[in-house]
């Protein structure tokens, strides 16, 4: 059962990750001027790597207040992913006829992201050994 505390953790950790994802997308889109929407993909990427890092530190500190755990993970990392985004750019990616783009784009977005989750959750496990 939800309560008032996990409402106020994703609720706060929402408003710190979209306004993260705001910023993030907006420093990479102007700084690298390119057909492939790399601030969707950046802050998809950093979002994915930090919540493989998150998890491995969760399973490694079980003590960890569940409403700590929401607010990062549902909160902050929720509102900075975007994969309604990711869906939008590539679609319109597709309609505009720029196929190869377009597929970079989902490959770069599904392979990248795994990849990522995976090598942050490695990463701290062997970091704490």
């Amino acid at each position: 059962m939800m309560n008032m505390l996990t409402l106020i953790a994703v609720a706060s950790g929402g408003a710190i990750g979209a306004t993260l994802r705001l910023l993030i997308n907006g420093a990479v889109n102007r700084s690298f001027i390119h057909p492939l929407p790399l601030g969707t993909l950046a802050v998809n990427f950093l979002g994915s790597f930090i919540i493989g890092m998150l998890f491995a530190y969760f399973h490694l500190n079980t003590s960890l207040s569940p409403h700590l755990k929401t607010f990062m993970i549902t909160g902050i990392l929720g509102a900075l992913t975007t994969y309604s985004t990711f869906a939008i750019e590539s679609f319109f990616l597709l309609e505009s006829g720029d196929y190869a783009h377009a597929f970079i784009n989902m490959a770069l977005n599904l392979f990248g992201t795994i990849l990522l989750a995976g090598i942050g959750y490695v990463l701290i496990l062997n970091l704490t050994k």
